[in-house]
């Protein structure tokens, strides 16, 4: 029987632009003159890893390389930038989620975050108020698709994996999580979460 749904984020609950979807650097040189490109290989190809497991922060990191491809640019200001264009959430999902919620299941985020993001989220997009928890990289210094990951979280809510199905976009993901023991459905944004819920029995389908 499953008793809490774990949600990934990026790609699933929150998807690119809140205009159109497109992903969140799309225009990031006409706005604020700088190629997506640039900003890949200097910091996220060399920095995201330890950012995301918690070992280095986002604002320091981002200014020493900003120093370097875009002196004009202060790390605050694209990260404010970064977060408003990655923010559109998935209300038809949302909602389902709720009702899931309000028949007795649990609802929690398993997302790969830093801490700064993590926040934003969970506070100035308001998902704290529609979910049970956040579990991310950052805090539990490992990252999907490692199984650890999935057994950190069973343990932070003390639950045998067997209870909990992983909702992500990412094929590895899934994989990770099922070595892990949790179960676990491909989200595509094709379908209902009803549906997706229904070939895995009732007890995935039914709180």
């Amino acid at each position: 029987m499953v008793k809490a749904l774990l949600v990934d984020v990026d790609g699933v609950l929150v998807r690119g632009r809140p205009a159109d979807g497109a992903p969140w650097a799309s225009s990031l040189e006409a706005d604020l003159g700088l190629r997506p490109a640039d900003l890949h290989d200097a910091f996220f190809a060399r920095h995201w890893e330890e950012i995301v497991l918690g070992r280095a922060g986002l604002v320091d990191r981002l200014s020493e390389t900003l120093r370097e491809i875009a002196p004009h640019l202060t790390a605050e200001r694209l990260i404010a930038y970064w977060f408003d264009r990655d923010s559109r959430l998935d209300l038809m999902l949302l909602d389902e989620l709720g009702a899931q919620r309000a028949a007795g299941r649990e609802i929690h985020l398993a997302t790969n975050q830093e801490h700064e993001r993590a926040a934003y989220l969970m506070q100035a997009l308001g998902l704290a108020s529609h979910v049970d928890g956040m579990h991310y990289s950052a805090a539990l210094g490992c990252r999907k698709p490692d199984p650890s990951f999935f057994l950190a979280v069973a343990g932070r809510l003390c639950r045998p994996p067997g209870e909990l199905l992983l909702i992500d976009d990412t094929p590895e993901n899934l994989e990770g999580a099922r070595a892990a023991g949790c179960q676990a459905a491909l989200w595509t944004g094709e379908t209902s979460l009803a549906a997706l819920l229904r070939p895995l029995g009732s007890g995935a389908g039914h709180p």
